[in-house]
């Protein structure tokens, strides 16, 4: 029998496959079949937004509906009755933003699912309940450490700076959460008319510093997409200082603060290209987790929007239908996916396992594969 050796690393998408209560749809996904049922699902509330930023990559899906609260509660009820393991509150939109979330936080947390949501901060204050008590994590999108850098990524409908409000909501849920909060820096840059390059990766270091003193678990560096999802590759200079900050950054990593460091600032480093190619043809992560959406719902969150990759329409038909009557492999990974997937080694490895690989043995840590 094939051993397998797991690393308890959260940040390791593949070592989570290797987890007791998710194995027999795991096993199901690798063996190219289609699964009983995803273990995980990213679910929309709403595609509105309540600020306007200019790097959007779900700016042409913004704002164009939302669930109604009715629909939304159902939809709760529903993954919970298809056993999900993990529910994912996100969005081209704000998922804080919809009246119905809340209700979403307490439905699915009494019934034990984990819940990750990942918010641009403006409405922490409203749903601080409910994020303290339910939810696992909750990463918050600040891309900056100053309030005039946070006005010209993240700026408002009125073009003006919420970065105090942000990081206020960030602290009152850092005093209250149970779970983790994580502070997110997506390293931009953007020419303007007149030439001008902006960026804001000067501010690393500081939003480490700021995202300590905040109280928050982890401080989360990435790298900027395009439309696309390809991974935009920034200047050897700009590249050169986020590292140096990193590593200053570094010294202040304990038991209780993490400097993470995501996956596609490792792209970056080592000048992979644009295009990631893959030689499978139907991706398995299909079928342990997928995207429910108000315009539909779509094999994985890098399709969203896209009709190619459409399931269905969870407004009008029930989840477990959908699924069950659902193709996973209308998305063709090695023609509609060039760009850098995060779960690519994962597919890798459903693809290395089989009958004969040894179920685990541990106990559960992460749900979200």
């Amino acid at each position: 029998m094939q051993e397998v050796t797991v690393v308890h690393d959260r940040m390791d998408l593949v070592s989570k496959l290797y987890q007791p209560s998710g194995w027999p749809r795991v096993l199901e996904a690798a063996s190219g079949t289609p699964s009983g049922g995803p273990l995980v699902v990213d679910l929309d509330p709403t595609t509105f937004c309540d600020l306007a930023c200019p790097e959007c990559i779900s700016g042409k899906l913004l704002n164009q509906g939302r669930f109604t609260p009715e629909r939304l509660a159902g939809l709760a009820a529903e993954l919970v009755d298809m056993s999900v393991r993990g529910v994912v509150l996100i969005g081209g939109g704000e998922p804080l933003a919809h009246r119905g979330t809340r209700t979403v936080l307490r439905v699915l947390g009494e019934a034990g699912i984990a819940i990750g949501v990942v918010s641009n901060g403006t409405l922490i204050r409203e749903s601080l309940e409910e994020l303290a008590e339910y939810a696992t994590w909750v990463r918050v999108s600040v891309d900056a450490a100053t309030s005039e850098t946070y006005r010209l990524f993240r700026p408002d409908r009125r073009g003006r700076s919420v970065f105090d409000k942000v990081i206020g909501n960030m602290r009152l849920l850092a005093e209250a959460k149970r779970g983790a909060l994580g502070y997110s820096f997506l390293v931009m840059t953007r020419q303007e008319p007149d030439g001008r390059v902006l960026s804001n990766h000067h501010e690393v270091l500081r939003g480490a510093e700021l995202a300590r003193d905040i109280g928050c678990d982890y401080f989360e560096t990435k790298a900027m997409f395009d439309d696309r999802h390809h991974i935009v590759q920034v200047p050897e200079t700009v590249l050169a200082s986020v590292d140096a900050q990193l590593r200053e950054a570094a010294r202040w990593a304990d038991d209780t603060f993490e400097i993470v460091d995501s996956s596609t600032l490792t792209a970056l480093r080592s000048h992979v290209g644009p295009v990631q190619p893959k030689e499978y043809h139907r991706c398995r992560v299909a079928e342990l987790r997928t995207l429910v959406t108000p315009s539909g719902v779509y094999v994985c969150a890098y399709h969203r929007g896209d009709p190619a990759a459409r399931l269905g329409d969870a407004v009008t038909d029930g989840l477990a239908d959908i699924w069950r009557t659902s193709d996973r492999g209308i998305v063709d990974p090695s023609r509609d996916c060039p760009f850098h997937c995060a779960r690519h080694p994962s597919n890798l490895a459903l693809h290395r396992i089989g009958p004969d690989t040894a179920a685990p043995s541990e106990d559960d840590y992460d749900p979200f594969i």
